[in-house]
């Protein structure tokens, strides 16, 4: 954050300097963020709760404060990696397809601004 001290008149950089005093009192006050986390995580503890039970995934926030995380058994989706066959083919060029997922290509992009209809290129069969 950078402000331009140079356009600021006498008046106005004392306000300046008399909000950035009461900011820094305030952030003075404040315990760390760390202490406040590790004071939490005690507290859960302490009355037979875990992160995760009051949170959600506590993962990042155990991490941080020192707590030894579990990892996650790791899922394999069966979707994950599986072709597609295309649905679409650029008469122009046939080795152009898409199997109407994510973004359209450029190619079909440019013939439906042209007002083409997508069921022109769809693949018959």
């Amino acid at each position: 954050m950078s402000i331009n001290l140079e356009g600021l008149s006498a008046k106005e950089l004392q306000a300046l300097i008399s909000q950035a005093s009461k900011r820094k009192k305030t952030l003075a006050r404040r315990k760390p963020v760390a202490a406040v986390r590790k004071k939490i995580i005690s507290l859960a503890k302490a009355e037979g709760y875990s992160i995760d039970e009051l949170f959600g995934t506590g993962r990042m926030v155990r991490e941080k404060a020192g707590v030894a995380a579990r990892k996650a058994p790791a899922r394999k989706s069966a979707a994950k990696g599986a072709k597609v066959p295309p649905k679409y083919r650029n008469p122009a060029n046939p080795e152009q397809t898409w199997a109407g997922r994510g973004m359209a290509p450029k190619w079909l992009a440019a013939e439906l601004a042209r007002g083409r209809k997508l069921e022109d290129f769809a693949i018959k069969g």
